[in-house]
């Protein structure tokens, strides 16, 4: 746990650049404008998972219930026909940003204490800038960039959603990678 004493500030204030950035993308630029779209008839749509009890989770449809089912001529044909795709339904009382913001931040901070422990055990203090900042970018673009991609390899997201958040991740690892070589220890001691 050296490595938090010695780089507590590089990975506040990356956790804070990257949530200023990240708000700046998603509330400034048009990036993510089209990325989910509507359905068509909502109200009746929302009436009908309403009155069929659908509560808050993650729902695919159609779904098997085994194995042996997802090979039934019964279910080959629902999928046949369509549609097919996943549902998240979030509870009644709408999006709480306050919430998701405050949870971003800390996961920004998780990305940021990860990185910094992946930059302390390999480089230690002393290390040149552009060795600190490839290998915490490293760390952070893992976190930030590469963990949607199964959205769209198993899930059906777009990839041209995906490719957007991608590049958002990408960003916010820069981000992070200057933070951390900007604010290096730059005395030798022992990681």
């Amino acid at each position: 746990m050296a490595f938090l004493a010695q780089l507590w500030l590089p990975i506040i204030l990356s956790a804070v650049f990257v949530f200023i950035v990240s708000s700046i993308i998603h509330m400034v630029l048009p990036i993510h404008k089209g990325d989910c779209r509507k359905i068509r008839n909502e109200d009746a749509v929302i009436a009908a998972l309403r009155s069929n009890g659908v509560e808050p989770g993650e729902y695919m449809f159609p779904r098997a219930d085994s194995m042996k089912d997802m090979c039934s001529p019964e279910m080959m044909e629902k999928v046949k026909r369509g549609p097919s795709g996943w549902l998240i339904v979030s509870p009644a009382g709408g999006f709480n940003i306050g919430k998701s913001l405050l949870h971003w931040f800390i996961y920004c901070l998780i990305v940021g204490v990860l990185s910094a422990y992946v930059g302390w055990y390999s480089l230690g203090a002393g290390a040149k800038y552009l060795a600190v900042f490839r290998t915490t970018g490293t760390a952070a673009m893992l976190a930030y960039a590469v963990g949607g991609i199964p959205n769209s390899i198993w899930k059906g997201q777009s990839w041209s959603t995906t490719m957007k958040f991608v590049f958002d991740g990408v960003v916010y690892a820069l981000v992070t990678a200057g933070t951390f070589g900007w604010l290096w220890p730059h005395v030798v001691g022992t990681p």
